[in-house]
C-alpha cells in the first residue's frame, strides 16, 4: 500500500504542481497584458504628442505659405506700378518743352510764320508723343475748380461768373494715365 499512497501523492503533487505552474502562467499573462497595457498607452500618448506637433507645423508651413504667397503678390503689384509710371519724369519734362513751344507759336507775326512752321511741327510731334503714353489734358476752361486736379494761383471776382469757376488757365495741367503729372494752374472767381 504504500507504493499506492506514494504514487496517489505523487499524483497529488502533478496536480497540485500543474495548478500552480497554470497560476503562474496566469499571472504572468496578467503581468505581460499588463505591461503591454501600459506600454499601449505610452505609445497612444507619444502618437497624441507627435500628432500634436505635426498639426502645429502644418500650420506654421501653411502661414509661410500664404505669407510668401503675399510677398509675391506685393511685389508683383510693386513692379506693374513702377512699369505702368516708368515714364512719368520724362514725360514731366517734355511738358516744359510743350509750354516753351505754346509760347512761341503765339507770338506768330507775318514775318517769322514760316520760321515758326518748324516749330508748329516739332510741337505736333511731342504732342503725339504724349498722347501715344497716355498723357492728357486736364479740362479746366470755365469748369468748377477741382483741387484734385486744379492750382489755385489767383483769384478775382467777375460779375456774371458763379464763385468756384475757373476764368483762366495760367498754365495747362496734365493726367498721366489715373494719376496728376501736373495740376493746371488757374485764376478763380470769387
Amino acid at each position: 500500500m504504500k507504493e499506492k499512497d506514494v504514487k496517489k501523492e505523487s499524483k497529488e503533487e502533478k496536480v497540485e504542481n500543474e495548478k500552480t505552474e497554470k497560476n503562474d502562467k496566469k499571472e504572468t499573462k496578467k503581468v505581460s497584458a499588463s505591461r503591454k497595457s501600459n506600454h499601449k498607452i505610452k505609445e497612444n500618448k507619444k502618437i497624441a504628442e507627435l500628432t500634436e506637433q505635426l498639426e502645429k507645423e502644418r500650420e506654421k508651413c501653411l502661414r509661410i505659405q500664404a505669407e510668401m504667397m503675399n510677398f509675391k503678390r506685393r511685389k508683383e503689384d510693386e513692379v506693374a506700378g513702377i512699369k505702368k509710371y516708368a515714364n512719368e519724369d520724362i514725360l514731366k519734362d517734355l511738358l516744359m518743352i510743350v509750354d516753351n513751344f505754346e509760347r512761341a507759336l503765339k507770338l506768330e507775326t507775318e514775318e517769322n510764320k514760316e520760321f515758326l512752321k518748324g516749330f508748329s511741327m516739332i510741337y505736333t510731334s511731342i504732342l503725339n508723343i504724349l498722347n501715344e503714353n497716355e498723357v492728357t489734358e486736364i479740362p479746366a476752361d470755365n469748369v468748377v475748380f477741382d483741387p484734385e486736379v486744379h492750382q489755385a494761383v489767383l483769384t478775382d471776382k467777375v460779375d456774371d461768373v458763379e464763385p468756384g469757376i475757373i476764368i483762366e488757365v495760367l498754365q495747362k495741367g496734365y493726367k498721366y494715365k489715373d494719376r496728376v503729372l501736373r495740376p493746371a494752374m488757374v485764376k478763380v472767381s470769387e
